[in-house]
């Protein structure tokens, strides 16, 4: 049976599950492993803290992750294509995984986020999404 996202441990299963798929993915998974070249050691545990602060309300995050993927997209154009996938994999990640307010109230943060990061690197490239 399914739980909600309670703690941390509960996080980093979201995150590591999740980045196994993009990894994997056809359509995003090159901009992480090719373009953006991600180093996994630390960018995990930023996102580990990131979506703690997010959803457990925690303080621990520290970071402007507009500003990286406003540089991404100068590397790479990011489309709506690939915001759509990114926002597939992880509601469909959290899903398989849990259930209850605070897995809700991930998939509501992230597509947020999502169309925050889209509005405001469409505006600021001139980009077409």
């Amino acid at each position: 049976m399914k739980k909600d996202i309670e703690n941390r441990d509960d996080i980093k299963l979201l995150i590591n599950s999740f980045y196994d798929k993009v990894k994997a993915d056809p359509l995003i998974g090159f901009i992480f492993t090719d373009v953006a070249k991600v180093n996994w050691e630390r960018h995990l545990p930023r996102m580990y803290d990131f979506w703690e602060n997010t959803l457990l309300y925690t303080g621990g995050y520290t970071g402007n992750p507009m500003e990286v993927h406003r540089r991404l997209n100068h590397a790479i154009p990011l489309t709506t294509e690939h915001f759509k996938q990114w926002i597939h994999l992880f509601t469909s990640t959290i899903d398989e995984l849990f259930t209850g307010d605070k897995a809700e109230l991930a998939k509501q943060r992230a597509m947020s986020i999502s169309t925050l990061m889209q509005i405001k690197i469409s505006k600021e490239l001139g980009n077409v999404l």
